[in-house]
Order: C-alpha cells, then sequence, then structure tokens
C-alpha cells in the first residue's frame, strides 16, 4: 500500500485569532449556547452597523440563508430563476427545491460572474427572480443588473458566500440587492466551521425572514412581547445557528480588518511574482474591474487550456502543495441535464472553469512558502512551454 502524503502546503488553513475559546467559554458560562443569544445578535449587529444593511439573521449556513431567501421570493412551480453555472450547488438547489426552474446564464470572461449584457434577454413572463453570485470575492456589475430586475419587476438575491467585507461601488456586497447570503465556512475569510447569515435590505421581508428561520413560528414577536403566545405561523425550518458558533465567529469579525489586510499582503504577492508569467502568455491573473474592491477571498490563475491546467495540478500535488480546480458547471452536472442542458449550452463557462486553477491563499501563508509555491508554477510552464515549443 502506498504511503499516505500530507500537503507540506495546504490549500487553506483558517485563521485563529487566540478569542475563539474565551468567547466560546463565555457563552457556556452564561448557559446560552442554543440559538439567538448573546454572540450571535453582537454578530447580526456587526454586520448591520459595518455593512450598512438593514437587518440580518444569522443562520448554521449560507445554504440554509439562500434556503429562506428562495422562500421569501415566493418560488415555486413554473417560476424562473436567472442565474449562473458557475457556482456551487447550494445556489441552485434553493430554486430547485421549491420547484422553481434554473435559467443559466454564460459568464464573463475577465471577472467569472454572470454577464450582465446577458440577463436582460434571459428575461421571460415567468422570470421572478436573480440570483448573481459574485466569485472570489469580487462583485458582479450589480448597477446593470438591478437596473434589468427594476425595468422587469424582479427580486435580486445575492449570493455573497465569498463576498464577506468586499465592495461595488462603495457598497458592501449583501447591502445591495433585495437580499443577500453570506457564508461563515471553513473556506471563507471569516470562519466559524459552518455558519451563514441571510441580509436584508427590503423592510417588507423581515417578519415573515424572522418566521421561516424559526420553524414558521411568531416566536420572534412572543419575545419581544408583541404577542402573548407563540404558534405555527407559516411553512418554516430550524434556521437559527448554535451560540457557540456564533461565539467562535464573532472573534473573527473583531478581527475583520487584520484579516483583511493579510489576505490582501499575500495576494499581491502573488500578482507581483506571477506576472512575468503573465507576459509571457502563460498564465492569466485574476481580474478586478475599477469599481469593485475585492476581499482577496481567493487567488487563482487561468492556464492556456485544460490540458495545461491539470498537468499542473497533478505537478503540484506531486510536490506537496494543495492547488485545487474549482466548480464542474451546473448546466453540465446530471440534474443540470435534466433540467434541459448540455455540453456547449455555455461556452465560456465550460471553456475558463476547465482552464481554472486555485493556490493556496490564508493568512499564516509565509512569503518563503509563497516563492515555493510560485517557483512550482513557473518552473513547470516553463519547461512544458520548451516541450511544447520543441514539438
Amino acid at each position: 500500500m502506498a504511503a499516505k502524503t500530507t500537503n507540506r502546503i495546504p490549500f487553506n488553513r483558517p485563521f485563529i485569532t487566540g478569542k475563539e475559546m474565551h468567547y466560546i467559554a463565555e457563552a457556556v458560562t452564561q448557559r446560552g449556547v442554543g440559538g439567538d443569544g448573546y454572540f450571535t445578535q453582537r454578530c447580526a449587529r456587526f454586520f448591520e452597523s459595518q455593512f450598512g444593511i438593514e437587518k440580518t439573521l444569522m443562520t448554521p449556513s449560507c445554504t440554509a440563508a439562500l434556503e429562506m431567501a428562495a422562500m421569501l421570493c415566493e418560488l415555486g412551480p413554473g417560476d424562473e430563476v436567472i442565474l449562473p453555472s458557475f457556482t456551487f450547488v447550494s445556489t441552485a438547489n434553493a430554486i430547485v427545491r421549491l420547484g422553481a426552474t434554473p435559467v443559466f446564464v454564460d459568464i464573463r470572461e475577465d471577472t467569472l460572474n454572470l454577464d450582465e449584457t446577458l440577463v436582460a434577454q434571459a428575461v421571460t413572463p415567468r422570470t421572478r427572480a436573480i440570483f448573481p453570485v459574485h466569485y472570489a470575492g469580487v462583485s458582479c456589475d450589480m448597477e446593470r443588473i438591478m437596473a434589468v430586475a427594476e425595468e422587469h419587476e424582479l427580486l435580486v438575491v445575492e449570493d455573497a458566500a465569498q463576498g464577506v467585507n468586499a465592495h461595488y461601488r462603495g457598497k458592501a456586497l449583501g447591502s445591495i440587492a433585495h437580499l443577500a447570503a453570506y457564508s461563515f465556512h471553513d473556506t471563507k475569510n471569516y470562519v466559524c466551521g459552518e455558519g451563514g447569515a441571510l441580509c436584508i435590505n427590503s423592510s417588507e421581508f423581515i417578519e415573515r425572514a424572522e418566521i421561516l428561520r424559526d420553524k414558521g413560528t411568531n416566536r420572534s414577536r412572543f419575545l419581544r412581547g408583541m404577542v402573548d403566545k407563540y404558534t405555527w405561523v407559516d411553512v418554516g425550518s430550524s434556521y437559527v445557528p448554535s451560540e457557540i458558533a456564533c461565539a467562535f465567529l464573532y472573534a473573527q469579525l473583531e478581527a475583520l480588518d487584520t484579516i483583511a489586510q493579510r489576505r490582501s499582503e499575500v495576494y499581491d504577492r502573488y500578482e507581483q511574482h506571477l506576472k512575468p508569467l503573465e507576459a509571457d502568455g502563460l498564465l492569466r491573473l485574476p481580474r478586478v474591474p475599477a469599481e469593485c474592491q475585492t476581499n482577496h477571498h481567493l487567488f487563482h490563475i487561468l492556464l492556456p487550456d485544460a490540458s495545461t491546467r491539470n498537468s499542473l495540478l497533478e505537478h503540484l500535488k506531486s510536490q506537496g502543495i494543495g492547488a485545487v480546480f474549482h466548480y464542474i458547471p451546473l448546466h453540465s452536472s446530471p440534474m443540470g441535464m435534466r433540467c434541459g442542458y448540455h455540453q456547449g449550452a455555455l461556452p465560456v463557462t465550460e471553456d475558463l472553469s476547465g482552464r481554472l486553477l486555485r493556490l493556496p491563499l490564508y493568512c499564516d501563508l509565509t512569503e518563503e512558502e509563497q516563492l515555493q509555491v510560485v517557483g512550482q508554477v513557473s518552473t513547470f510552464l516553463e519547461d512544458h512551454n520548451r516541450v511544447r515549443a520543441a514539438a
């Protein structure tokens, strides 16, 4: 049996501030480890004040927040929702589980975000909402997307799973559309293992969102003294996170700027050291439009073709470097094909997803480790290019 290898440089390593265990102990001491306790409320208020969100409800995951958002859009059989195929399955699941139909639209070549120029032509009389996904912490063109939505009286839900503390034209992602969803999964910038938040920017959704989140009951009104007892008033589920998770997360949020700065430094070093390879046409670096302020969630490179990407991926793995690809386009999946899609339907999505490679990026990644990553990428691509040229 071959020996099991471990990465010398992993793809991801969550940053720990040092206060997480202290806050967890405080939550336990206060005997408030259930839902909507002191730390859950502090996290919610943090997002409202820091990012200008009207109402934030903490959830057990971004998936839960997306499901709530889809329910608030009152999606059902016969409804259509426009979204990119280049996204995590939770974006589409939130739509499909209610019987609505996902309408996949191609992505932009620069940002890998939903192509806003294709959104309007995808609208039909059955379209009810648009779910843009902010890839890599870089915003979609929300100005144009919101304009299409207003023209056709559609709802917009930002999938900002990767967009916490990123901005578009000075506005925080998650604060722009009618609804939005955040993620605090172990791989994100700010983490608690599993966790999320529903961001509500249109007040008409707040009361029902509280009901859906608390198993379909009006318990939140009861706790505020607005009714003398609470009862079942709507369809809902258990979308309230543990206080333990939020205690952990609050320590992360207190270090918001520190984490942001450290990720920025790692990202900038990659750009600096890989620019010569881009100049030689061996790869393409990420693109961030001038109106977008990224949170440096991930650093990806685009290789000339899928074969080069796959070979580089295997080479880096052999050197103990945890590089990874990203989404398999949803439209080309078994479920996507059941929705009527086929390979070749979204050419830009298929091309870019096959050439994309993500490099390790986390706060504790040292400059020496980064230079190892860059060195291996450079050596492989330069050798690979020489072999091709000689063939």
